[in-house]
This record gives C-alpha cells, structure tokens and sequence, in this order.
C-alpha cells in the first residue's frame, strides 16, 4: 500500500519529528516543484507548497521497463514515478483550515506534475490520491497527497473507460453527463453544486457516505480547465467540511480518475474526483464476490452532508 513514507521508523510516523515541516528541507529528497511568494532558490524555506519524491518509492524513474514473458506469465521493471504533495509548510493545517486559495494550489500542484510526467513516454497514466488518517494509509500526520505515475493504466480505471466506451457507441453520449443531468433533475443525492462542479453520492455506492465530484462541463482529462480550479478547491473543501462536520472527521481516501495520457481528450470519459470516508472494512464476502455491503442508502447519506451546518 503506497505510502508517504511508508518505511519511516514509527518514532517519526508516530510524533515527534516532523520531515515535511518548513525548516527541515534537508530530511526529504530534492524538490521537483515548489511554489514560493516571493521566489528564491530551491531547497529552502519559504515556500507554501512543494513537492518531493517518495523517499521509498512504490516505482522508480530509473531504468527501462524490461518487459519479459516466464512462461504464460508477463513482466515488467518497476518503472514509474512516486511523488509527495506537501500541501503546506504548517505541520497543523489541514485541507478543512487552510485558505481557498492554497487548496487551489494544491490541485494546479497536480497539474504541473502531470503535464510534466506525461512527457516521459514510458508512462500512461498518473494517479493522485490522497490517504487522510492512518486507517485510510497515511504514516504522516502533516498534510499531503501523492501521485504515482504508472507504466500501464490501472485495471479499474481500464473498466471504467471500457464501460463508458461502451455507453457512448451505444447512445452516442457520455455516460458521466448523463448521469449528471439525472442527478441535477431528481436532487436526491446532491450535496453541493457551484457554476462549474457538483458534488454528489452515486447511486450505487460502495462505501457509505461515498462522494463524487464531478465537473458540469464534459472534460476527459483533469488538467482540462485549470480556470475552473477555484471552483474545484471550493466545492472539494465544502465537501470534506461537511463529511468531517457530519462523520466526525472520519479518516478517508480521495483520488482522481482521469484519462489515460495517450487518450486524453475524447467524448466518452469524463474526469471526477471520489471521496471514500473510511467506515467500514472490506471483508471476505466483499473480497470473493465483488460486491459491496454498504448500510447506508446515497440519498440519507447526501441529506445529512447537504444539510451539515459549516
């Protein structure tokens, strides 16, 4: 399970020392990208964002992918990439306190490195999740996300693109849309919605208290619009406010599903951001079957977050 620094001594992952706060620039790797008000050279204090590789990392930049066959079997090298987010140099803000505007930096954070990643032509996609708590992954209290740029694309997102081809040569519109105008007709299961996003639970959640965020306009790829990053950091932060409002700040996962780098713009997938609080436990009946139990139906679950007082 990809961490922040996932083999960290529990000394450090437990308190004490912090290697993401500002001032100690010199427990991470080099930066890849940081984001000062006033410039300055790399490496230093005074930034309000950077980003750092994994120190452990899931992949490595590093070499040639060595595809190879073992008899009916298929191989390849760990090539890839494995970043951290450090979202703010405060090791006590989180994504509920800090200021709109940092939040917006944080999503153009996963723009850069995305646009930069999909240059290397070994790699076919990025995904940028984010592990809050330690149930949800997170061996580091100090806010952060991260990205792992893949050799392949993931046999979930594979499913969900075939999915949506499929609607699309079926009824020549995109699947995503349609969902959004069903959504926004019957109201259910909305809890949010500004100018350019709507914040929703699927109809078939998984998880209780699942949520999608998804753009109104149809966009395939995440780095499509960065004019509607402010209306993305907006709802993103309404949306965990009121999950941690409703679920006392429950620990949770969310990613971003994109399209793949050598098909990003197309009119069958549309890019949106899930959000996981974590509530409930995969099991052996959920393991062996594919199917979820979720006690919670998505439009008790929208009330309560639409109607959390912030």
């Amino acid at each position: 399970r990809p961490s922040d620094f996932h083999q960290m001594p529990s000394s450090i992952r437990k308190g004490g020392f912090c290697p993401f706060c500002a001032g100690n620039e010199h427990t991470t790797p080099p930066e890849i990208l940081a984001y000062r008000e006033r410039g300055g050279p790399p490496n230093v204090s005074g930034w309000h964002l950077r980003v750092v590789p994994n120190k452990f990392p899931a992949l490595r930049i590093e070499g040639d992918l060595d595809k190879a066959g073992e008899g009916i079997y298929d191989k390849m090298s760990g090539i890839g990439a494995h970043e951290v987010i450090i979202e703010t140099p405060s090791h006590d803000d989180t994504l509920l306190t800090l200021p709109e505007k940092r939040m917006e930096d944080i999503l153009w954070a996963y723009r850069d490195r995305m646009e930069d990643l999909k240059k290397d032509p070994r790699l076919q996609y990025v995904l940028v999740f984010k592990n809050e708590g330690e149930i949800a992954g997170a061996t580091l209290e100090h806010s952060h996300s991260q990205l792992i740029a893949l050799p392949i694309v993931p046999k979930q997102v594979l499913e969900e693109l075939d999915g949506a081809r499929q609607h699309y040569k079926l009824k020549e519109r995109c699947i995503y849309c349609d969902i959004l105008r069903q959504e926004l007709t019957t109201e259910t299961r909305i809890v949010s919605e500004n100018p350019r996003f709507v914040s929703f639970a699927p109809f078939a959640p998984r998880f209780p208290f699942e949520t999608w965020i998804v753009p109104k306009d149809h966009v395939s790829y995440y780095p499509g619009k960065p004019y509607d990053y402010a209306y993305l950091a907006q709802i993103l932060q309404d949306t965990l406010k009121r999950i941690a409002g409703v679920l006392n700040n429950p620990p949770y996962n969310y990613l971003i599903h994109t399209s793949p780098f050598r098909e990003e713009m197309n009119e069958y997938y549309h890019w949106h951001l899930e959000i996981n609080p974590i509530l409930t436990r995969m099991a052996g009946f959920e393991r062996g079957s594919g199917f979820y139990i979720n006690p919670t139906s998505p439009e008790e679950a929208a009330k309560f977050l639409r109607e959390a007082v912030l």
